[in-house]
């Protein structure tokens, strides 16, 4: 099945991979977070045990681990000289760590102090790095995205220097900052944030001053984002994964089914909704070298697609 226009052409590869059959993985199993590693692994966190799924390029699962992360949520690869890592967040403990490629923790960054959380949860639900190999000071970002709606800036050695909450002339706040992601197709690094309860994607500079917001109507649910050469690609969660070019102007939707979130129980309804060539709600999404798309979707029991590009 081919999916796309013009230039932007995929062959819709279904059932690419699939979560071990597992208790956790058939009560809950929701795929949330995707990468592919320089070795040609696609990792998938979610929310079953163990969390992190790694895949060969066949789709055949070659190795799993982490057993604590029950809330599993975003997951980042960067790459610090030689050696690539993972940040993973919890939603439900709070957790954000960073890993190697094969588990083992390398860093934990505490709980922001804020005054919001006083009396308020912290949700933690994605990371972005200013990476030094992009020139970069090595500072962490983390969204707050099912707690106070926080986007928040560590420095490198896990000391909080900084939070935004949106607009800093006020003139509106996150709702739901989800996920985020630096974008590097510009001379300077940009920080996007995806405001998906204000439909919108948020830019702000890699100091965390706001710079631009996406035009009202282009986007209605986005996850996260990723860049693919000089695209943006956009999983968005009512149904769709969105590519926006250089300028964030659209270029074309990939498997829009935005009808399916009318039905009963959506998204996670009867697997009988549930069809090839049609998304049900992409949660992330990762690129490999060739450009193919891997997305996954916030379903019970998960869902892994490949996207490969017809050139």
């Amino acid at each position: 099945m081919i999916i796309g226009e013009g230039n932007h052409r995929y062959r819709w590869v279904d059932h690419w991979a699939a979560i071990p059959d597992t208790p956790t993985g058939r009560m809950n199993g929701r795929t949330h977070g995707i990468a592919v590693s320089e070795s040609g692994h696609v990792l998938v966190f979610h929310q079953a045990d163990p969390a992190v799924l790694v895949f060969d390029m066949s789709g055949k699962l070659v190795d799993a681990w982490g057993d604590r992360f029950i809330g599993a949520h975003g997951m980042t690869l960067v790459k610090e000289g030689n050696v690539e890592f993972l940040w993973l967040t919890d939603q439900d403990s709070g957790e954000v760590v960073k890993t190697t490629l094969d588990g083992t923790m390398v860093q934990t960054l505490p709980r922001p102090v804020h005054n919001a959380y006083k009396h308020g949860t912290y949700s933690p639900t994605w990371v972005a790095v200013n990476e030094e190999r992009f020139g970069g000071n090595g500072d962490i970002w983390v969204a707050d995205g099912y707690g106070m709606n926080l986007v928040h800036r560590f420095e490198k050695s896990g000391a909080i220097a900084q939070t935004i909450c949106g607009d800093e002339r006020d003139t509106w706040t996150f709702q739901c900052p989800h996920g985020i992601m630096f974008d590097h197709r510009r001379s300077l690094p940009e920080l996007y944030v995806a405001d998906r309860g204000n439909k919108c994607l948020r830019v702000f500079s890699h100091e965390g001053r706001y710079l631009r917001s996406l035009r009202t109507g282009l986007l209605n649910c986005p996850c996260t984002a990723i860049a693919v050469g000089d695209e943006l690609v956009v999983p968005e969660l009512t149904a769709k994964v969105t590519l926006l070019d250089r300028n964030d102007n659209l270029i074309c939707r990939l498997g829009d089914n935005e009808e399916v979130c009318a039905l009963p129980g959506w998204p996670n309804h009867e697997k009988r909704h549930i069809r090839p060539g049609a998304f049900n709600s992409p949660h992330s999404i990762a690129a490999d070298p060739k450009g193919n798309l891997y997305v996954v979707e916030w379903i019970i029991g998960g869902r892994i697609t490949k996207l490969e590009v017809i050139h």
